[in-house]
């Protein structure tokens, strides 16, 4: 008998998750959330006064490594925006050679992971990877180091901390809230990965996710009693904002979100077309090596 050849490559199992608790949805936590916030914000201008090496869009580039890490790992949502967090407070503070991004990056998703995950990555796992261009024994030099510099303060407020208390307070049919906390999350990993984003306040990122979801999903409230308008002034009123302000907030999010979709669909339309390049040139190298047909033989 044969033996047989098993993969042993497996997704990670799905882990029970306790139910989300209404009791947190109160306004004593959110407000205690909003005093919080301020105190987790990088600094703006750290690629000016603190990076020498490392340029806007090389944040870009590793924010993009590390959401399809985790989306390939089917982490839960809060890890990539936490992650990010960790990475922006760490390059406020301290300079770093532009080798040493992707390290960075894979210490953020590890501290992230055990933060949020019941089974968090594994070292080793982060690794692969980087394709083996960093080793276990660094990437936990550099978890040390991010939790000093970070004062091992990792209980960062996110964007998705607000969500479920806006949609709480918000006239929706319940029905509807899973699709939109969806789309909302969508919104605010896309958030994540652009630096024009960073000086935002959580709150205000994730009430301009909403609103962006809400109509981008072209929802309508119970009784139709609020509009787009409306909406944004009511969640400019919970975070303690200027209406014009979110709004701005609002607009930047859908003009990220049709950017990333324009560049999507070239990348797809660039895939396309070399596989039909492809495609002609094996036929080609077909026909080339067609035998000659005896009839056209003289012999």
């Amino acid at each position: 008998m044969e033996p047989e050849l098993l993969c042993c490559e497996v997704d990670r199992p799905a882990v029970p998750r306790a139910y989300r608790d209404s009791n947190l949805l109160t306004d004593r936590v959110l407000h205690a959330l909003l005093r919080a916030e301020d105190n987790y914000l990088p600094a703006t201008s750290y690629f000016k006064c603190v990076q020498k090496e490392i340029a806007p869009y090389m944040r870009r580039i590793v924010s993009t490594w590390m959401l399809e890490v985790c989306e390939e790992q089917k982490c839960e949502e809060e890890v990539f925006p936490l992650a990010m967090n960790y990475l922006d407070r760490f390059l406020s503070v301290q300079p770093t050679k532009k080798n040493h991004l992707q390290l960075l990056g894979a210490a953020c998703m590890f501290l992230a992971s055990k933060m949020k995950e019941t089974i968090p990555l594994t070292a080793e796992k982060l690794c692969i990877y980087t394709d083996n261009s960093v080793t276990p024994t660094q990437l936990l030099q550099m978890e040390l180091l991010v939790l000093n510099k970070l004062k091992w303060d990792l209980a960062s407020v996110t964007p998705l901390d607000f969500i479920d208390h806006f949609l709480s307070q918000l006239p929706i049919r319940k029905e509807n809230r899973p699709i939109l906390r969806k789309h909302a999350q969508t919104f605010v990993a896309l958030c994540a990965t652009d630096v024009k984003f960073i000086a935002n306040p959580p709150s205000m990122v994730a009430a301009g996710s909403v609103v962006a979801a809400v109509e981008g999903l072209q929802m309508r409230m119970v009784g139709n009693t609020m509009t787009s308008q409306s909406l944004t002034e009511q969640l400019a009123q919970i975070i303690r904002s200027d209406p014009d302000c979110l709004r701005a907030c609002q607009e930047q999010i859908e003009s990220l979100l049709e950017t990333s979709l324009r560049q999507a669909q070239q990348q797809q339309q660039q895939l396309h077309s070399v596989s039909m390049e492809t495609k002609n040139i094996t036929q080609e190298e077909d026909l080339s090596a067609t035998p000659t047909d005896v009839r056209d033989v003289n012999i």
